[in-house]
């Protein structure tokens, strides 16, 4: 079965964003060194419920917080989201050491996020 793995908040003003994020919930956020401005989010130790996630600047399609889906591939699920009723917002694209991952959204226009773990790096 396929779970929530991540979060994305998407923001205008990434340096407030950190700030508001780390002083009201006291997460641990730090800039990811990948190709893109993306800062993870650590929301809580390993011996509680909950998922991590990140913040990035406000752009494209996404523009309210966004779930990401683990599946093990996601040329596969993206075949099943169109095959019911969703629609692919973007292609397929790689995270250098992460892994691959798309947008979608579902029947009620919700964006959502797959991802597929580099089972290489994992």
């Amino acid at each position: 079965m396929s779970r929530v793995v991540h979060f994305e908040i998407p923001v205008d003003d990434p340096d407030r964003a950190v700030g508001f994020y780390s002083k009201v919930f006291g997460w641990q956020i730090n800039k990811w060194e990948g190709p893109m401005d993306y800062w993870l989010i650590t929301s809580g130790g390993g011996d509680e419920p909950g998922i991590d996630g990140a913040i990035m600047k406000r752009e494209g399609p996404v523009t309210t917080v966004v779930n990401s889906i683990s599946v093990p591939s996601v040329d596969e699920f993206m075949n099943k989201v169109t095959a019911n009723g969703g629609k692919v917002l973007m292609p397929k694209t790689p995270i250098p050491g992460v892994g691959y991952f798309t947008y979608c959204q579902d029947t009620e226009g919700n964006m959502f996020g797959i991802i597929e773990g580099d089972k290489s790096v994992q």
